[in-house]
């Protein structure tokens, strides 16, 4: 009898699986005999086979079938498999340092081997038994690359510097990988930022963000137009297909509207092209925050007076506006036992730490007292005009008067209501915390502010309106009883506290977000 779609599969799910090396046909017998099943074996995670047969793709728990052919994976000593695909930037230092850690912690050796230019892989071995428990297959080269690995089949997990785009959200549903946007298909592993930098002998040290975009657009090719000396300005980027290089368009280049010019030298590696800054004195680079090497990173200033410098706490909170986040894709699949143990390793406490010394910004929340916020309230007070009387920045000192500051920070999508990827990584993160227990017995409240276009009164609405989603969206994401154990608050001064100058596309942004304060 054949086995049929709706009958069969007690364990159908929207899954998948690590592809084998080379898919073969098999067939799945239940212990009876009475049912059979045939198709090519796509996938196996340890429990369920996963197979494309003439009724579609289906999985089946292998604890229910015998499976005959020469593809059926040997039971009693399965070895789990894992693709990983995409930027080189995480997949050089961040990945290995992160399976270094999980193994160490787990009870694993793992030994790195070498395949080629752009692939490796880890042998994960138990070290009670001495049998291989799993292989790590690395394969880094691009964002671009890492996604078209992934709808291809041969990855399992993205390793992105940017969000996924819409062509290829679309195709992935396609393919019946899910929505890569929805819940649980996406996380960010840990934090960068854009960073334009120069040669340490150069004596410009700080740029505004359009200036930045003019001179990647060719508009701006001498460094004395920049305060520097009568000498051109030789331009360095990450290789196109990059995320980094994507993030550059995206946020430097796309708000004022310009293209990057051709005439660009153009790096595989982001320690090439900072090296290669550090040692031209009329050179600018935008690089990774975590690749700046030798070089030296620009202050983002603006025509109203900020200054904002790229920082660990500064990224942390996305008070820095190039934040790049550095984001994990995951199908609808359901990956090995070993694979999920993993990715919640990835974050635990004891990944935060092995983050930070690779060199990245982890996503650990860190209390700011208030008393650590002066040059926020000074620049508050600096450009308070009609429209924010001394009343209202009076009651926002009232408010926040013995309370600290999260670094987990909230922001939309641009013209949107929905929250960014980032945002809706941070959702999880908090409701986690309040799941264990963190914030008990505390009082947590989410702070709305604006931008300054418009009416403020209209702006403080918005902005409270946006710190309500952000509550309504943790209260949903975790348990209702642990929030009953933790007050949530909101509250929200619109356009009273400025991070950036409104007089840019990018500084708008910067002003507009919820932020977390805690007593």
């Amino acid at each position: 009898m054949v086995l049929k779609r709706a009958a069969a599969l007690a364990a159908l799910f929207l899954f998948g699986f690590v592809a084998p090396v080379a898919a073969q046909d098999v067939t799945l017998t239940s212990r009876d005999g009475a049912i059979e099943l045939s198709g090519m074996l796509l996938g196996f995670d340890g429990e369920f086979y996963r197979l494309e047969t003439e009724f579609g793709e289906l999985t089946v728990d292998s604890s229910g079938v015998l499976c005959e052919g020469p593809a059926c994976p040997n039971l009693q000593d399965y070895v789990a498999e894992l693709s990983v695909s995409g930027s080189t930037t995480m997949g050089a230092v961040l990945m290995p340092a992160l399976v270094e850690g999980f193994a160490q912690r787990a009870g694993y050796d793992a030994v790195r081997e070498p395949v080629d230019d752009t692939r490796f892989r880890y042998l994960l071995t138990n070290t009670e038994t001495g049998k291989l428990a799993a292989r790590f297959h690395f394969r880094v080269t691009t964002t671009d690359e890492g996604f078209a690995d992934l709808l291809a089949n041969e990855a399992d997990i993205v390793m992105a510097l940017r969000e996924i785009r819409p062509g290829e959200r679309q195709r992935a549903r396609e393919a019946g990988m899910g929505d890569m946007t929805g819940l649980h298909r996406s996380r960010v592993l840990a934090l960068d930022a854009v960073v334009p930098v120069v040669a340490p002998g150069n004596p410009v040290r700080s740029i505004s963000p359009l200036d930045l975009a003019r001179v990647f657009s060719g508009q701006v090719t001498n460094w004395q137009d920049l305060g520097g000396v009568d000498a051109p300005i030789s331009l360095h980027l990450p290789q196109a297909a990059t995320g980094l290089s994507q993030a550059v368009a995206d946020q430097v280049m796309k708000p004022v509207r310009l293209e990057i010019t051709d005439n660009v030298v153009r790096h595989p590696l982001g320690t090439a092209l900072s090296a290669a800054v550090a040692d031209d004195p009329f050179a600018i680079g935008i690089a990774s925050y975590a690749e700046v090497g030798n070089a030296v990173p620009l202050v983002l200033t603006g025509a109203c007076g900020f200054a904002l410098e790229a920082g660990r706490r500064t990224i942390k909170t996305e008070d820095y506006p190039l934040t790049a986040p550095m984001f994990l894709y995951l199908p609808a699949r359901r990956l090995p036992q070993i694979a999920r143990e993993f990715l919640a390793f990835t974050r635990s406490p004891t990944a935060q730490v092995v983050i930070r010394r690779a060199g990245f910004v982890d996503q650990s929340p860190e209390e700011v007292p208030i008393d650590m916020q002066g040059n926020r309230f000074a620049n508050a007070i600096s450009t308070a005009g009609p429209e924010v009387p001394l009343e209202e920045l009076q009651r926002m000192v009232r408010t926040l008067d013995g309370m600290s500051r999260l670094t987990t920070s909230f922001r939309f999508e641009a013209g949107s209501i929905r929250l960014d990827a980032q945002s809706r990584s941070n959702v999880q993160q908090l409701a986690r915390a309040m799941e264990v227990g963190t914030y008990d017995a505390r009082r947590i409240l989410f702070v709305g502010f604006s931008d300054g276009d418009g009416p403020s009164a209209a702006n403080r609405n918005i902005a409270l309106r946006r710190a309500d989603a952000v509550r309504k969206a943790i209260t949903e994401a975790a348990q209702s009883e642990d929030t009953k154990r933790v007050t949530l608050d909101v509250d929200a001064f619109g356009e009273a506290l400025p991070m950036a100058c409104d007089d840019s596309a990018w500084g708008r942004q910067a002003n507009r977000r919820v932020e977390v304060w805690v007593r």
